[in-house]
Parts: C-alpha cells; sequence; structure tokens
C-alpha cells in the first residue's frame, strides 16, 4: 500500500475510536454515575414518601458535569446540587445543578475544576446528590453517588 492509503486508513481508524467514544486527550467520559434518592437518608430526614434518580456522565478534560434527575412524590424542587460527604453527613455543594421542578431536569454544568472530577470519579461514594424544596429546605431526597454497574 501507498503512503496516502495509510494515512487514509489511519484517519479513518481515528475517527472510529472517536465515534465509539474512545476520544483523546481528556475528553473520554468515563464510567457513568448514578444515585437512587429517597427522603429517610437525607440528613436530617427529608420527606418521607419522596423518591428519585439521577445519573451523571463526568468529562474531567471539559471540567464539565452532565446531569438527569427525576424525583417523586415531594412538592417542587427549588434546588439541587452534588455535595461531598460520606452517608449521614450533610456536606457543602461542590456541583450546583437544575432543579427537577416539574419532577425531571437535565443539563450539563461547565467550568467545574477537573480535580474535582477527578476525585468524584475516583471515590464517588463520598459525594452525594439532593433535590430541596419548600417543605424540605435543607433537602427532600438524596442519594449517595455510585458507579453504574448496569449494561446498557
Amino acid at each position: 500500500m501507498g503512503k496516502r492509503t495509510w494515512i487514509v486508513l489511519a484517519l479513518v481508524s481515528l475517527l472510529t475510536l472517536a465515534a465509539m467514544g474512545f476520544a483523546t486527550s481528556g475528553n473520554a467520559l468515563g464510567p457513568k454515575i448514578e444515585a437512587d434518592m429517597t427522603g429517610p437518608v437525607e440528613v436530617p430526614p427529608g420527606d418521607p414518601d419522596g423518591t428519585g434518580e439521577a445519573s451523571f456522565t463526568l468529562n474531567q478534560g471539559q471540567g464539565k458535569v452532565c446531569f438527569s434527575i427525576e424525583v417523586e412524590n415531594i412538592a417542587p424542587a427549588t434546588a439541587a446540587h452534588i455535595h461531598v460527604g460520606p452517608p449521614g453527613v450533610a456536606g457543602p455543594i461542590v456541583v450546583p445543578l437544575t432543579p427537577p421542578t416539574d419532577g425531571s431536569s437535565s443539563g450539563c454544568v461547565t467550568g467545574v475544576d477537573p480535580e474535582l472530577i477527578k476525585a468524584i470519579r475516583k471515590d464517588p461514594g463520598n459525594y452525594y446528590c439532593n433535590v430541596h424544596n419548600a417543605d424540605y429546605p435543607p433537602g427532600a431526597v438524596r442519594g449517595q453517588l455510585e458507579l453504574d454497574n448496569e449494561d446498557d
């Protein structure tokens, strides 16, 4: 094969890998992180009937956290966040999220410190997601972050 053929093959290979999600130079999204949220695990306890799910993709290279949140059986949400803190401990906010005012929200937060994203990836259980509302200002539902082990 000629030099031109090798160049074309190399470009096709790189484009194929990028399309499959194996992007280079820090753009890889990494594993999905999730949180199963309930009211009783909030600190102090939140809505006893409240439940929810949150999923996250973390892009360290771009300083971006993308999320999807769904909640049920709570009054309209007024805020949502990722906090640092182990189970049973209320900790400070590290990533503000769009609250699921009508039961769901999604989007991406940019400008997140890449070192924070690295720390969340390394130890997701030391972080939690919670959703606040007027009835439960400290938090209506909460769930510790964990790696999503489901096969999609």
